[in-house]
């Protein structure tokens, strides 16, 4: 009887550490993210030659009419690695979503990698400095391990604040517009002339496996 019991006991507590252990590693996630931001914000340095390459990166891919962006597999990469320039954590900037009291470290080149950890700039598509004629698309998880990342991008609406903290400037965006597209649409992710944009990506419907893609696309204030 004693057995039968403690076999029912470490059943229960297994069972409970199942049900826990995303939480738990949600959690962890969490503030892995938030501690990568807080070493992002402190740090001072200007880091000579990375804004201006990427400025030329931003007008290249503009005057190309971003021809290299055939499909989403060629935005898993970064054209402009960060370490050359002395960035060592690879943070190129800070996502912040206030309406959905959200705070991402922003990567460069949406490899599963990058995903894993935070925001993922895509490459072909703009760096996150701003200016006319760019579009920075962001894609990120819709909840990864627990953590929720863009679980609830759908909360966003016209008007809502999406905010970009890069190693220079504090850029602000408001949501435009809002579209379900598919996966291989490239199209609705290319630059629109004379425009300065920020576009959100992420998986649709959520827990879809990756389905249709929903997209927010923002445009600089003056703020």
């Amino acid at each position: 009887m004693r057995k039968k019991i403690i076999l029912v006991i470490l059943l229960l507590l297994f069972g409970a550490a199942i049900l826990l252990w995303p939480k738990f590693h949600g959690a962890m996630m969490n503030h892995q993210m938030a501690e990568t931001v807080e070493e992002f914000i402190s740090v001072s340095d200007s880091y000579p030659g990375l804004h201006e390459a990427m400025e030329t990166y931003n007008k290249a891919i503009y005057h190309e009419r971003q021809v290299k962006l055939r499909s989403l597999a060629d935005c898993e990469k970064s054209i402009i690695e960060l370490k050359d320039y002395g960035v060592t954590d690879d943070v190129a900037g800070v996502l912040e979503i206030p309406v959905m009291k959200l705070t991402m470290p922003l990567y460069l080149g949406a490899s599963n990698e990058h995903l894993a950890l935070g925001a993922a700039q895509m490459g072909q598509t703009s760096m996150p400095i701003g200016g006319k004629n760019t579009n920075c698309v962001i894609a990120g998880h819709r909840g990864w391990n627990g953590a929720d990342y863009f679980h609830y991008i759908d909360a966003l609406q016209v008007g809502d604040d999406v905010i970009i903290h890069n190693l220079w400037d504090t850029l602000h965006y408001k949501v435009k517009e809002i579209k379900i597209i598919s996966p291989s649409a490239v199209g609705e992710l290319l630059i629109q002339q004379d425009k300065d944009m920020v576009t959100l990506l992420s998986c649709h419907p959520y827990a879809s496996g990756g389905r249709m893609r929903y997209a927010v696309f923002c445009e600089r204030t003056n703020n």
